[in-house]
């Protein structure tokens, strides 16, 4: 039986600032069908310095922009090169998503900064970056990227759900695997637990001790994005011009800011995933521990919810990445037209 075999290592930056996923992956084809395994990965947490330089990075100068592009990716090289040194690694390429600065898909820009020849330059490896500006350019949202894993990888769950800066959703209908982003999630939650002193609210605990207000929770539910069809995606843009007006229009404290955070997002789970009782959903990403919001999430959405292990939860992403790299390094499709309303499937990533 012809089975190929590719060792890769997926570097994952998302918009809720956690740090840097690294993961060490290994997949492998056989008769068409893909299998993976992930053999070591960690999070390497971002210095205070760092996340003051990604959270106002698009309000600098060009100057600031490039210069951060460039040093970022020489940290991104520089990290990798230390888990490869720690863990006896052989890769055979690195695939990095960078950190999202820009995205406005409505004007056709993206970018991710992490410059992929300082990675490489770092690390002395092949390095598979800036996966979504081909499909922009191409007139796409550029997001999201994960769906062609979902269906190569994890095609035993009906829907595939990720919680991390943003809650985004993949399932394939008869004929095409549809995916968008449903809401904003850890990049609003991260900042209001931030008011009461903490990084994240740990395990929801602070949100359970809100009450949920209803007139914000209401307003929340009508913003006009949710009535928009499939495909589109959401930026840190749109957060802030669309979400953050209505939380500081309130008084309300912190907890029940969360409460009712928590709640929106259960609510627009429930209505992205459907009547379907048998479907299986899987939930990944950092949110997938909040214990409260995947409280709510049971309570609203019809489907059986899976929590994976908690290497998959923390690590899908960057497993995913990588899996993207691989695609792109064989010039297979690894960015689907039905996600992204693109003009045709494409194979993304530039290659240093």
């Amino acid at each position: 039986m012809f089975s190929v075999k590719y060792q890769v290592i997926g570097l994952m930056s998302g918009t809720s600032l956690d740090g840097l996923d690294i993961a060490f992956c290994e997949f492998r084809e056989t008769e068409k069908k893909w299998t993976y395994q992930i053999h070591c990965a960690e999070t390497i947490r971002y210095t205070d310095h760092w996340k003051k330089t990604l959270s106002n990075l698009e309000s600098g100068t060009a100057l600031d922009f490039v210069t951060a592009d460039v040093a970022y990716g020489h940290l991104l090289g520089t990290f990798t090169r230390d888990f490869i040194l720690r863990n006896k690694l052989n890769p055979d390429f690195i695939a990095s998503h960078g950190h999202t600065i820009f995205h406005q898909p409505d004007k056709r820009i993206t970018s991710q900064i992490g410059r992929g020849a300082a990675i490489a330059a770092e690390t002395g490896l092949r390095v598979i970056c800036d996966f979504r500006s081909l499909d922009v350019a191409l007139g796409g949202q550029g997001a999201p990227l994960v769906p062609i894993g979902d269906a190569l990888l994890f095609n035993q769950y009906d829907f595939c759900l990720n919680i991390g800066g943003f809650v985004n959703i993949s399932y394939q209908t008869e004929t095409n695997r549809i995916a968008y982003d449903i809401c904003p999630a850890n990049i609003v939650m991260n900042l209001i637990a931030s008011l009461s002193g903490y990084d994240f609210d740990p395990d929801g605990s602070l949100a359970a001790a809100g009450t949920v207000n209803s007139k914000l929770l209401d307003d929340l539910n009508l913003l006009p994005y949710y009535q928009l069809e499939a495909p589109k995606s959401l930026g840190k843009e749109w957060v802030v011009q669309h979400f953050f007006p209505m939380l500081n229009s309130t008084d309300l404290p912190s907890n029940d800011l969360l409460a009712t955070v928590c709640e929106h997002i259960a609510l627009q789970v429930a209505a992205a995933t459907g009547l379907k009782r048998e479907a299986k959903l899987l939930i990944t990403g950092g949110g997938a521990f909040n214990k409260f919001l995947i409280s709510r999430i049971r309570y609203h959405a019809v489907p059986e919810i899976i929590i994976p292990d908690d290497y998959t939860i923390n690590f899908k992403e960057a497993l995913i990445f990588a899996f993207l790299g691989v695609l792109r390094w064989r010039n297979e499709l690894n960015c689907l037209q039905s996600v992204t309303g693109a003009a045709n499937d494409s194979s993304g990533g530039a290659i240093y």
